[in-house]
């Protein structure tokens, strides 16, 4: 299954899957045209190739052409695609195609902010699954376009034991337990803590990632001196601009940071189309 075009496919039919009343009005025969999207504020670009793609899908003899890949800096008033193709292709695809750049940029954006601000370069900043549903793949894609890391992309691909699964299971060792039982050696285990009773049996459970959820910075330092490198370090939490670099600094391996994705705006952008 492409997940790509069935996210932009399912953009499109929300659009104009039904129709465009105003484009079909007013064009009734085909044209060709042009059109270049254009940068309104500096930012960092995520998304091109989606861009290209929405067109693609609705003109497959569409051209389109950029100077710029994603993670690259846009200045204001830079033109970041050339598109050339069907007009009625163009028209509908472009509020699609400015959608997922600007909302995808926006993410780069932030995150190469994030990724500016930390001094500690040992410590890995990751997202989290604070995504927008149906966008994950690409949202984080466009975190590794601000140059930030992935934590697991869903439920399927890493192992993370919650308060909740801890509540379930009746304790940390109990919970640690059954997910060995049942998955592969191979798979490491993380499991989330917010007190240092908490860390210590964690440690005791043999998990190989712990991670300090909203623990304080004393506490963090602390939790840290009791792993004593048995484990990898992740702080959650809290995790802001201001925030980060006295999390980095209690010396934690790894920072997950839902802000990343769940509060990116969208950058600034137009498309102004013409007739060949």
């Amino acid at each position: 299954m492409n997940t790509i075009d069935n996210i932009i496919k399912l953009a499109l039919f929300e659009d104009s899957g039904l129709g465009d009343i105003t484009t079909e009005s007013i064009l009734s025969e085909s044209f060709s045209g042009k059109g270049i999207i254009v940068a309104k504020e500096s930012f960092v670009l995520a998304g091109i190739e989606v861009a290209k793609k929405v067109f693609k899908l609705l003109d497959p003899s569409c051209e389109s052409n950029s100077l710029f890949s994603d993670g690259d800096h846009i200045e204001e008033g830079e033109i970041i695609l050339k598109v050339q193709g069907d007009l009625l292709a163009l028209l509908k695809g472009e509020r699609v195609a400015l959608n997922f750049l600007q909302r995808l940029s926006g993410i780069a954006t932030l995150t190469r902010s994030y990724v500016k601000k930390l001094e500690f370069k040992n410590v890995r900043l990751t997202d989290t699954r604070k995504t927008t549903p149906g966008l994950r793949s690409l949202e984080k894609e466009a975190v590794r376009a601000g140059g930030a890391y992935n934590h697991r992309m869903s439920l399927y691909d890493g192992i993370l034991i919650k308060d909740n699964h801890i509540a379930v299971a009746g304790s940390i060792k109990k919970a640690v337990k059954a997910v060995k039982n049942r998955t592969s050696h191979l798979m490491k285990i993380e499991v989330e803590v917010s007190t240092l009773d908490e860390v210590k049996e964690a440690i005791d459970a043999g998990v190989e990632v712990i991670m300090l959820d909203n623990m304080t910075y004393d506490q963090m330092s602390a939790a840290v001196k009791i792993i004593n490198s048995r484990a990898v370090v992740e702080a959650s939490g809290n995790v802001s601009l201001e925030t980060l670099n006295t999390i980095a600094a209690t010396g934690v391996d790894v920072i997950s940071c839902g802000a990343l994705t769940h509060q990116a705006r969208a950058v600034d952008l137009s498309m102004r189309i013409n007739t060949v």
